[in-house]
């Protein structure tokens, strides 16, 4: 019978007590043999398959993957500009993927004081202020 929170807490260390109410460590003979009884007619879950997946279950020939390139390997695109991917320096930038740059939106401070109206604390005011001295 489980006695539950009542029971308070257990002790530290060797002091520690199951305070459930359950006890598996009997020290009756035969007991081990009761206890493998109760956990065998107990559906146990089961695990996910964590093994990775194989290039055959994939539905891909091992020629079909780019193999891993090791930290310290040479480029593997030598003509590409180490700038390519980002909104400055030479090569395409995020444009090249379809994403719209945050330079294009609003400006900071357009949208603190679009909330400037409903700011009761002064906080939004206080951001607004800050925004319009660095220009965004």
């Amino acid at each position: 019978m489980a006695r539950g929170p009542m029971a308070g807490v257990s002790g530290p260390g060797k002091f520690s007590k199951r305070t459930d109410g359950l006890s598996f460590q009997s020290t009756e003979y035969g007991s081990g043999v009761e206890n493998t009884a109760a956990k065998a007619g107990a559906p146990l879950a089961k695990t996910p398959d964590v093994r990775p997946t194989s290039r055959s279950e994939m539905g891909m020939a091992p020629s079909q993957l780019e193999p891993v390139t090791s930290l310290y390997a040479p480029s593997q695109r030598p003509d590409e500009p180490i700038t390519s991917g980002i909104a400055m320096g030479d090569g395409p930038g995020p444009e090249a993927l379809g994403m719209q740059s945050m330079m294009n939106g609003p400006k900071l401070s357009d949208i603190l004081a679009s909330m400037l109206p409903y700011d009761n604390t002064g906080e939004v005011a206080i951001l607004y202020q800050n925004a319009l001295s660095r220009g965004n």
